[in-house]
């Protein structure tokens, strides 16, 4: 079985383990609205590619590590994705929860997943318990406080925000837990996989800045000038479009030079240098080539 195959699987057992009766039913429709189809599944594609590089021996724990992050990647979007945030009407090319199933149903929608994210960590991990602590630890950290994705959201509550402190939130922060998630799913030390992670997600937030000024809604499945719309803060902004594309080279450049040592190293230092499009949407590849 393949990344996707895995990622797809695990998702839909996470899903349907709330699709009972019990269930309101359009709850559970936006659920998996806002999960299914998904777009390229970047961060557990990452958490299980880095697992493999640590010499994977459980891949039950490993998946759910990796639904999990798809999970709390999702809610973030329905939540960013409402009238009191971005009010955008678009997300993966079709109508965005809240524009499908109305405000009230997608902020719970949004805290069921989160929620389910944990559950499905914790069922997935229940027979490696001495792994699980950590795995917590980890996934946690990437959305909560001080600098998870959620801190990430708040800073555009500020009216002074640093690009740096702003986009390692707001982006790196999952990126981080995805590549943390998979060493600690395979028993391996989480700290030095922090750095690769960082840098992605650097990484696809400049590209994402990039195709915010260059791309269009079709091209990207969401809204496009959000950026200038709402002033936030933006690389394409502070540092010019040249300087955006530079940085995003580097950053690319760097990611491989941030893997740490493993029994994987050169497998995952080859997957990212021929297979980049993997972890960055080959759109976006393309406008940084």
């Amino acid at each position: 079985m393949d990344a996707m195959q895995r990622i797809e699987q695990a998702l839909n057992h996470a899903i349907s383990h709330g699709e009972t009766p019990d269930c309101p039913p359009l709850l559970a429709a936006a659920l998996r609205y806002a999960v299914f189809p998904g777009g390229a599944r970047v961060r557990p594609k990452l958490c299980l590619a880095v697992a493999r590089a640590c010499a994977e021996d459980d891949p039950l724990i490993t998946d759910a590590a990796a639904a999990a992050i798809e999970l709390l990647h999702c809610s973030s979007l329905v939540h960013d994705d409402l009238p009191c945030f971005d009010d955008a009407p678009m997300r993966r090319g079709k109508p965005s929860v809240h524009a499908a199933f109305g405000e009230r149903l997608a902020v719970l929608a949004g805290d069921a997943l989160i929620v389910m994210a944990f559950e499905t960590l914790a069922r997935g991990g229940a027979r490696q318990p001495q792994r699980l602590a950590e795995l917590i630890r980890v996934v946690a950290q990437g959305v909560g406080m001080p600098t998870g994705i959620a801190a990430g959201q708040a800073w555009e509550c500020e009216s002074k925000v640093d690009l740096s402190d702003y986009q390692r939130a707001k982006t790196g922060a999952l990126f981080a837990a995805a590549t943390m998630a998979g060493a600690a799913a395979s028993g391996a030390d989480p700290e030095p996989w922090r750095a690769l992670g960082d840098r992605i997600g650097e990484a696809y937030q400049v590209a994402d800045d990039i195709l915010d000024v260059t791309a269009n809604s079709e091209e990207l499945g969401k809204p496009v000038g959000r950026d200038a719309a709402l002033g936030r803060p933006s690389a394409a902004k502070e540092l010019g479009m040249q300087g955006a594309t530079d940085r995003l080279k580097s950053l690319v450049a760097e990611t491989v030079d941030a893997i740490p040592p493993c029994p994987g190293a050169e497998e995952l230092r080859t997957l990212f240098v021929k297979e980049a499009e993997q972890f960055l949407p080959k759109s976006l590849v393309m406008h940084a080539a």
